[in-house]
């Protein structure tokens, strides 16, 4: 397995999948690969690797690409206790990524994320696996999802090799400039999930939206954001402003939808760039903590 940094190995635009049913996925994915996109992030929680994993197995035929050509990203669910579901140990941890490869149909992920900080019990023997997964060649890259400095911090003061990459929610409302300076420093790569929650019509459909990002939306200042303006001014949608923004902070991105025009759109942000002034308002933007997940340790949603 090559060991270059995942910073130059991880296409900077993604294709995420949560939400994406399983028998949705195969279209879904197969559309995305055709668009373009090489990198697709999907998770054992979202119970749609084996879809992705058929259209995984269709990619060549269809589109002549081989798995070298492919960023593929999945993630352990580590369990919660708040939720009467044990903590993986080291040995399940071991288990949840075979399996998670068979659905999938390949011989390794790029990328292989713990979802989150849950249960303090097992949190350095899932990552010890992880390292060992890593070692085993399984998977290329190894990291984490949803964790805080704290949560890093254990893993530092344990002399165990930090994680590639964590993968936060990342917006202008929620710009996390601590969390990404600290990650920054230890050239830990930032994946930015959620990118899109400041559009009106992000899941738009019943019970897809927490209360948070309801109470987010409502808020009076959410009125007079700029990001319409901002859109029009540089004649894109509101959606390639949002990724934009993340692209230019140096995150990867990793847009959802099952719409094929969307993809296309989501896709083409090369021919513009948001210049250091509208940066500059889009960085006074921040409200603090995000609406995917409850801040420090996440117990709310996947």
């Amino acid at each position: 397995m090559n060991n270059h940094r995942l910073e130059e190995a991880v296409p900077k635009i993604g294709f995420g999948t949560y939400l994406i049913s399983n028998d949705q996925a195969e279209t879904t994915v197969s559309s995305a690969l055709k668009v373009g996109y090489r990198h697709i992030d999907t998770a054992e929680a979202y119970q749609n690797e084996q879809g992705i994993g058929a259209a995984l197995a269709s990619a060549k035929r269809s589109y002549g690409l081989n798995r070298k050509d492919l960023f593929i990203t999945t993630k352990l669910w580590p369990g919660n206790p708040r939720w009467g579901m044990p903590t993986k140990n080291y040995a399940a941890t071991i288990k949840s990524l075979d399996q998670s490869l068979k659905k999938l149909g390949i011989s390794y992920v790029d990328l292989y994320l713990i979802h989150a900080p849950f249960g303090s019990q097992h949190r350095l023997d899932q990552w010890r696996a992880c390292c060992d997964l890593k070692k085993s060649g399984k998977t290329r890259f190894i990291g984490v999802a949803n964790f805080n400095q704290t949560h890093i911090g254990e893993i530092e003061d344990a002399g165990l090799p930090l994680p590639d990459a964590n993968q936060i929610e990342l917006h202008p409302w929620c710009q996390k400039g601590e969390l990404v300076s600290f990650l920054q420093h230890r050239k830990i790569t930032q994946i930015a999930y959620s990118s899109l929650i400041p559009l009106t019509n992000w899941r738009e459909k019943t019970g897809q939206a927490s209360a948070k990002t309801e109470a987010m939306r409502n808020d009076g200042a959410s009125l007079d954001s700029p990001f319409k303006s901002l859109a029009g001014k540089y004649r894109v949608s509101e959606a390639q402003l949002l990724l934009k923004w993340g692209l230019q902070k140096g995150f990867a991105v990793l847009p959802k939808t099952t719409d094929e025009n969307r993809m296309r759109e989501n896709f083409s942000l090369s021919h513009f760039n948001i210049d250091t002034v509208d940066m500059e308002v889009l960085a006074t933007l921040d409200r603090g903590g995000g609406v995917a997940w409850e801040s420090g340790d996440p117990c709310d949603t996947p």
